[in-house]
Formats: C-alpha cells, structure tokens, sequence
C-alpha cells in the first residue's frame, strides 16, 4: 500500500490476510535479495548475504490506513539535515 526506500531503511506497509507479519517480512526480503543478486551479478561474491536475520514488524491495529501511509510517504520530510535517522 506505501513504501520509502531510504538509505538505512525501508518501509513497507502491506495488506496480508493470509499470514502472519513476520512470515510477509521475510518472503519479501527473500524475494528482494533473489531478484538483486539475479540482476547484480556482484552482490552474489561480495557479500554472504544481502539482509540480516533481523526485522521490525508491526501492525497498525486500529490506526487508519490513510495516517500510516502519510507516514511512510512523509519520511524524508522529518529526516535531519545531513541525513541519517530522525
């Protein structure tokens, strides 16, 4: 439904009705680092692997769509000056 792409991180909001949060996380970074190391042919010899194990997952319960996704699209906007995170 939203997503921003940043030099630290990524955000991805996403509708799932049939799995959990932590399943849709981990096939999406699994397909991800297929189709990079498919296209960047690179990626396969320097590094082990492209993501680590690690990830945040969370879900927005009675928040309105319409305010996460306004989050996600809005996050450059709050990012200091010289980057990193907020």
């Amino acid at each position: 439904m939203a997503l921003e792409v940043m030099p630290d991180r990524e955000l991805l909001f996403v509708k799932s009705r049939k799995s959990s949060p932590s399943y849709a996380a981990t096939q999406f970074k699994g397909f991800n680092s297929h189709h990079l190391r498919a296209e960047f042919a690179r990626l396969r010899s320097q590094l082990p692997t492209l993501w680590s194990r690690s990830s945040f997952v969370a879900t927005a319960g009675a928040v309105p769509a319409e305010t996460v996704q306004r989050y996600i699209q809005t996050q450059y906007e709050r990012l200091p000056k010289g980057g990193g995170r907020p």
